[in-house]
């Protein structure tokens, strides 16, 4: 996918922390990132970062898209929201391609929205932390800090997840030898399933790949 930077004059690194909503323990990055990548490169970026395979929907929004709207002449008004251009069909739609990190955040007033997979709804909120000027030698993407290892793809939401994870530590679950053999399909490998385990490193050698082309 062609990605479209915003130019808004002298870029900027933002420290953003991202933070996976209703997650308990917490799951959460620190990043930085040029205040000037397009929605699109941000998506790619958020993939990397918490181990998402993009194989769902995805929509970034300024505010919580779940959140109570006030009423605009009696009727509750969709909220804007920022999609890849060809699945844009909405008068609210936009194309995440024509904004930038800073134009989002602008119009979230410094905290922004990302929801990935509208089936397990895994909403990510986004909040700025920091702002400093842009020098040659900063990466678009890089991965600061962060906490636990990003939930495994069609777990079914956190509740999902949970449980799952509840199967694994206990081999006397009827169900474990069952689940076992499907996480280790999802993840490639067999070896014991660890959701705190982080590999900053790993991470930033992915974003450093997907900011090639930035």
């Amino acid at each position: 996918m062609e990605q479209r930077v915003a130019e808004d004059g002298a870029d900027s690194i933002l420290e953003v922390r991202v933070r996976l909503r209703e997650c308990d323990p917490e799951i959460w990055r620190l990043l930085e990132l040029a205040g000037s990548l397009s929605l699109g490169h941000v998506h790619e970026v958020l993939q990397a970062a918490f181990g998402w395979e993009d194989a769902h929907l995805h929509r970034f929004t300024a505010g919580d898209p779940f959140g109570r709207l006030r009423p605009v002449d009696g009727e509750i008004p969709e909220p804007v929201q920022w999609l890849p251009a060809e699945w844009c069909e909405e008068p609210t739609d936009l194309a995440e391609e024509d904004c930038s990190l800073d134009q989002l955040l602008a119009a979230g007033s410094g905290g922004a929205f990302y929801e990935y997979d509208f089936g397990d709804s895994w909403l990510h909120r986004l909040d700025v932390v920091g702002r400093r000027a842009r020098n040659e030698t900063d990466p678009p993407a890089r991965l600061i800090a962060g906490a636990r290892r990003g939930p495994l793809e069609d777990s079914g939401g956190f509740p999902g997840y949970e449980e799952i994870l509840d199967v694994l530590a206990d081999p006397a679950h009827p169900d474990h030898v069952e689940v076992s053999e499907w996480v280790a399909g999802v993840i490639g490998t067999d070896e014991p399933y660890d959701p705190d385990f982080l590999d900053v490193e790993a991470v930033n050698r992915a974003l450093a790949a997907c900011s090639s082309a930035v």
